[in-house]
């Protein structure tokens, strides 16, 4: 009989623990969905936010984005993109941390994921 108790407690167990992981897996995919990333350019000409897919939101420019020629302008608005995106893969990050943690299964394939679509620029135009 202590064998079959065992048994129970042991299942018991491993089923409130698959079932706490589900809960942070839920709690982590509704907390990323409501993420998003903003950057702004040096002079803060061009401002762009994505949201939590890394798609384009919002994008501001001012009037001093008339002083650039078309292509310098467009490289500028990508370069700023990259930017925000790098911030949303950051800010998907932290949630992961404090949810499913960074070093579970599940934390390691969503900050993989974010940080291979959206890696840190490196190229310096692209800060």
């Amino acid at each position: 009989m202590e064998d079959l108790d065992a048994a129970e407690e042991w299942l018991d167990s491993w089923v409130s623990q698959v079932d706490a992981r589900a809960e942070r897996s839920v709690e982590l995919s509704r907390r990323v969905a409501a993420l998003t990333g903003s950057a702004e350019g040096r002079d803060g000409a061009i401002r762009v936010t994505v949201g939590s897919s890394g798609q384009v939101e919002a994008l501001d420019l001012d009037d001093r984005v008339h002083e650039l020629p078309g292509p310098r302008l467009a490289r500028e608005i990508v370069a700023v993109m990259r930017r925000a995106q790098a911030v949303l893969a950051a800010r998907v990050a932290e949630q992961v941390q404090a949810t499913v943690g960074a070093d579970s299964e599940a934390g390691r394939a969503v900050i993989g994921s974010f940080e291979t679509r959206f890696p840190v620029p490196d190229r310096p135009d692209e800060r």
